[in-house]
């Protein structure tokens, strides 16, 4: 299928709507891709009790978003929505925007230490070789993206948005919900005074990104794990960025 002139691109208002955000990306990286990375964090995700701890989850971040000093969401979930058989809106997929600054009031912290952003007990009650394990993983995944967030602390305005997370039910693919999502992005990082976008993109990802002005920086991002991790296996990643107008 090609492009779907149908598609809508709203930002969550509800929290019903992060129920079926979840849902979405459980479908995607979950069953469909099998990313390690999102599977790590979110343990039990095919399970009830998974599923509704990271429905929780992703509702406090929604619930708890900051803003700017200009007012504007720090932490943007959005939905993507099209036409179903029936005729009826139905929500496809969602992605996750992030507008990131070293510089208080130009938006959320950068993340340097994982288990000082989360409680990662949480997500591994007692189980400190996996917390060891997911620091790590996240530090190397999110490195390139620290050292950009930090090099525009001397730009203005100080800040880089960041897509964290984009996902399109595999029922609904092939319609064009992605390319609005992550065009939305971009244009919002263009409104909010030409801010860089970034994200860390899988290699069924980079071509979209390609096409929508994101060039790769650097090679495959590559993962500094301890010996008792260098067995488990990565799918790959690369930086990519707009750069400023």
């Amino acid at each position: 299928m090609g492009s779907d002139n149908n598609v809508r691109v709203l930002p969550v208002t509800e929290a019903d709507d992060i129920t079926r955000c979840f849902e979405i990306a459980a479908a995607t990286f979950g069953k469909q891709t099998a990313d390690d990375i999102w599977i790590a964090f979110n343990p039990g995700w095919d399970t009830p009790e998974g599923k509704m701890k990271g429905i929780s989850r992703m509702r406090d971040q929604w619930s708890t978003a900051t803003v700017d000093r200009a007012g504007q969401l720090n932490t943007i979930f959005l939905k993507g929505t099209v036409l179903d058989s029936a005729g009826s809106e139905v929500m496809a997929g969602m992605a996750l925007w992030l507008q990131i600054s070293t510089i208080v009031g130009y938006g959320d912290a950068p993340r340097y230490n994982l288990a000082e952003a989360m409680d990662l007990d949480t997500l591994y009650p007692g189980d400190p070789s996996t917390h060891r394990y997911l620091c790590q993983m996240d530090k190397s995944l999110t490195k390139q993206r620290v050292k950009c967030v930090e090099e525009a602390a001397s730009l203005s305005p100080p800040a880089v948005l960041v897509l964290e997370l984009c996902a399109v039910d595999p029922a609904f693919q092939r319609r064009g919900v992605a390319s609005k999502l992550v065009q939305w992005g971009v244009d919002e990082a263009a409104r909010r005074g030409g801010l860089e976008a970034v994200v860390e993109a899988s290699t069924m990802g980079k071509p979209l990104y390609s096409r929508l002005g994101f060039e790769q920086d650097g090679p495959e991002i590559e993962y500094h794990l301890d010996d008792e991790f260098k067995d488990r296996v990565h799918l790959s990643n690369v930086f990519m960025r707009t750069g400023r107008p």
